[in-house]
């Protein structure tokens, strides 16, 4: 069988969410696929599920290393690919049944080095639907990657996720492009730069096939055990890859990265806020750590004049009490906030980017 899609599927002790996930993917419309799952250590019975279901289907593939985290299994899943592309799901996530298919299509009908998509998720109670400001169903080309995305992904972290993309694995080889081992969070982002400073061309779909889902413990909710702000930092201080200098100027580097910045405190502060875990005192101190930054405080003026024509009233009161230090203040409204999208139960669209 010609392989046309590696899925590479990381796995640590993920017992309870293998079979929705495995189910999800060995029922793609898309047959010409291999999924490869890295067990990266796991110490449960996860393992045994994944060669349960290899036995009803020889394109499950399983390798087995000891626990290095999820850049490591997926850097592992890569060198072991066969396919035209490769794309990474999650195991705790799901995908429809036509998201390969989809994405596989769109990839060979432009012969594209890279194909991206939108995803769902719940969270808070409302039904987001990431999307991002980019031309859809059409070819983009290097000239538009350098202008547009590049600069998008410096500003933001929306784009970030490898799990709604694909990628030419002969670009992914040819130009050693890994994920970053050692990397708490941010490993996605620093990927996808890499990937997208050398890649020719790009698409864009207007479809959403990847089904994120929240669970306890998972990385962009696990405040508990991780200083957020401190990697936040280590992002905004660090230096983008070569090709920023060679299309952007200086200031505007600085520009987007402290807008960055700001949209990631301003995520951290919901996060933390939101940490049944923690004592209240230890979140509200956390907080005032990151409103007094200095960081912060010379970012905000850039944050505020790019957003302040297209930030709700919400927003726009959670920044006046951010640039005033008011930690009770916050502390209230963003309490509103998750007491209004709990009893809402509506749907919003979104560009925010839940997976790291």
């Amino acid at each position: 069988m010609t392989v046309k899609v590696s899925v590479v599927i990381p796995v640590y002790n993920a017992e309870p969410y293998l079979p929705r996930c495995i189910s999800s993917l060995v029922n793609q419309t898309l047959k010409d696929c291999e999924f490869i799952f890295v067990n990266d250590g796991s110490s449960d019975g996860s393992k045994a599920i994944i060669e349960r279901f290899g036995c009803c289907d020889k394109r499950i593939r399983v390798i087995s290393q000891a626990n290095g985290g999820v850049s490591s299994a997926r850097n592992t899943g890569i060198r072991h690919a066969r396919g035209e592309y490769v794309g990474f799901v999650d195991v705790d996530d799901y995908v429809a049944f036509d998201m390969f298919y989809n994405l596989y299509k769109a990839a060979v009908e432009e012969d594209c080095d890279i194909v991206a998509s939108n995803f769902q998720v719940r969270q808070d109670g409302a039904l987001i639907m990431a999307k991002y400001p980019f031309p859809t169903n059409k070819k983009l080309t290097r000239g538009y990657i350098r202008e547009h995305v590049l600069p998008y992904m410096l500003r933001s972290d929306d784009f970030n996720t490898a799990c709604t993309k694909l990628y030419r694995r002969e670009l992914l080889e040819s130009r050693g492009i890994f994920f970053p081992e050692g990397v708490k969070l941010g490993e996605d982002g620093i990927f996808n730069m890499a990937f997208l400073s050398v890649a020719e061309s790009m698409r864009y779909l207007s479809y959403a096939g990847y089904h994120y889902c929240e669970v306890e413990g998972s990385a962009t909710r696990n405040a508990a055990k991780s200083d957020y702000y401190q990697r936040v930092l280590e992002v905004y201080q660090a230096e983008p890859p070569s090709v920023y200098i060679e299309v952007m100027a200086p200031h505007d580097i600085s520009r987007l990265k402290s807008i960055k910045l700001i949209s990631n405190v301003l995520d951290n502060i919901h996060i933390y806020l939101n940490e049944s875990s923690l004592p209240l005192g230890s979140r509200l101190r956390y907080v005032k750590g990151m409103v007094a930054h200095q960081a912060v405080r010379e970012s905000l003026p850039y944050y505020w004049e790019e957003k302040k024509n297209v930030l709700g009233s919400y927003h726009k009161l959670l920044l006046f009490l951010l640039r005033r230090r008011s930690l009770l203040g916050i502390y209230v409204l963003t309490g509103y906030s998750r007491y209004r999208n709990r009893n809402s139960g509506g749907k919003r669209n979104e560009n925010h980017d839940v997976c790291s």
